[in-house]
């Protein structure tokens, strides 16, 4: 979407957006109607979209409603399903983008953001240097594919594939396929696969809570009444966001959990008759303390004669098969990996640096802090989108963007009111924020569900979520405290 033959590009802007998905359109338009026309956004894509753009597997969609996974000052009065598809949804972004196509500079991937003390932030692209006074980091939790290093993987002559880099090329018609994985993705695209593979072998680690989905065409006439009457529209993405905050009690009371998991029960008994299947499918952890996932289909998938789930951990992988621990081996034409993405283990902290030279990653230590999971102290003019502790396990991540670009906002005002220059928290702010979160995670199904999740950091702190209603982050995010951030003085 920018312009490959435009004579030459500003080098210089005062703020640089990083990454072109949700969080990154979003912050353009928002800065764009605050006045703050002077921003660049990089993404590493040839288009815009980022999670949307790159996850395009067999059955790709959302599970979370689709008036509320969408700007709230950008409405659709279009969407065709309750729960949007991965096209539809990239169709939408890249209709919310359309007025940021001088700002873009896409196919231009950060590989390094050094704070130059003198007072800005230095971008080596792949495009060539930028410099920029404020940095926004939005490249999203779901960017990295995390792929498990099984022994063997190297010497496997058959073809391998992560489901955020889904191969079209290669057909799966009449293949022995492994699919590794059973989160988020590997639910949706399984069964997809299922009725085309010659044989599927399904390797799951740890077995997840499955909800009905209860997906659905919105009809021409529901459309139609969203387009001609926006208070239906507002009010439909208000009983959405009200009905999955209810839902969030469980998770912040876990004991409530004990109702989610009886549906969830009652639906694989519904799909799954055979018991020792029905068995390796019952988790044996808190509903909650994991994704939930949304599919009326997988464990019908699980079900056809060809489809076998293994619950034996892998052991090796050879040139031809897959080996588990209890010495089966399963020869297979292709491994397809459902294993999710890097999220408390940010690739892009390795490549910000701060005035000392220190990458964020190296002063996090394997464990993300932020105030309001944005700010980072030691790091001026920094602003993270989706930063620690604002993922959210029951509702839509882009009211948190729409919360954090408030905050955003009120320290650019700020800023602008203190004559400008570089601020950042203060330590006491941020620990103070920090040792909060912490208190209130002890209690939730997060920290006491009885699994290892991806929302758990390294050290086994639960550092992606956020530990309460979205209503309570609303609030804190609208009150800005000056207090909290420190001017840094120019070197």
């Amino acid at each position: 979407m920018s312009d490959p033959d435009a004579p030459a590009y500003p080098r210089h802007s005062r703020i640089a957006v990083i990454g072109a998905g949700f969080g990154g359109i979003a912050a353009g338009l928002r800065l764009a109607r605050a006045g703050h026309d002077d921003f660049l956004i990089f993404d590493r894509g040839d288009d815009v979209g980022g999670t949307w753009r790159d996850n395009t597997y067999p059955g790709c969609a959302c599970d979370v409603p689709s008036h509320m996974y969408s700007l709230s000052f950008m409405p659709n009065s279009e969407w065709t399903r309750s729960f949007s598809g991965q096209a539809e949804i990239w169709d939408y972004l890249r209709a919310c983008a359309a007025p940021l196509r001088s700002r873009l500079r896409l196919s231009h991937e950060v590989r390094e953001a050094r704070w130059d003390p003198r007072g800005s932030w230095v971008l080596d692209t792949s495009q060539g240097r930028y410099t920029a006074d404020f940095l926004v980091a939005a490249g999203g939790p779901l960017s990295e594919p995390a792929v498990p290093p099984l022994d063997g993987l190297a010497s496997f002559g058959g073809e391998t594939f992560h489901s955020a880099r889904w191969n079209h090329d290669f057909d799966l018609r009449g293949r022995r396929v492994a699919v590794v994985g059973t989160g988020a993705s590997a639910v949706q695209f399984v069964p997809r696969i299922a009725a085309d593979v010659a044989r599927l072998h399904v390797f799951q680690r740890t077995a997840p809570w499955v909800v009905p989905r209860r997906d659905r065409d919105l009809t021409g006439r529901e459309r139609a009444l969203f387009a001609r009457v926006p208070a239906a529209r507002r009010l439909a993405r208000a009983g959405v966001y009200w009905g999955r905050e209810l839902a969030a009690t469980g998770f912040l009371h876990p004991a409530a959990m004990r109702l989610g998991e009886r549906v969830a029960r009652r639906h694989l008994a519904t799909a799954v008759a055979d018991t020792e299947l029905r068995r390796a499918l019952t988790p044996a952890y808190r509903m909650g303390c994991k994704r939930v996932l949304l599919s009326d289909d997988y464990y019908p998938a699980l079900t056809r004669p060809h489809v076998e789930l293994v619950t034996a951990p892998i052991a090796r992988v050879t040139r031809d098969a897959v080996v588990t621990a209890d010495g089966v081996s399963r020869e297979v034409d292709a491994i397809v990996f459902g294993t999710g993405f890097h999220v408390t283990e940010v690739p892009l902290a390795s490549r910000i640096h701060g005035p000392s030279g220190t990458t964020l990653a190296a002063a996090w230590d394997g464990s993300m802090r932020a105030y309001l999971g944005s700010g980072v102290t030691g790091f001026p003019n920094l602003f993270l989108l989706l930063g620690p502790a604002t993922g959210v396990g029951h509702t839509s991540v882009v009211f948190m963007i729409e919360c954090q670009l408030d905050h955003l906002l009120r320290l650019l005002a700020h800023i602008d009111g203190a004559g400008g220059g570089a601020f950042e928290p203060t330590p006491a702010a941020q620990a103070s924020y920090v040792a909060r979160l912490d208190r209130r995670m002890a209690g939730t199904v997060w920290q006491s569900g009885g699994c290892r999740s991806w929302y758990q950091d390294r050290t086994g702190r639960v550092a992606a979520i956020w530990p309460g209603y979205t209503w309570s982050y609303w609030l804190r995010t609208r009150r800005f405290s000056p207090a909290a951030y420190r001017r840094v003085a120019p070197a």
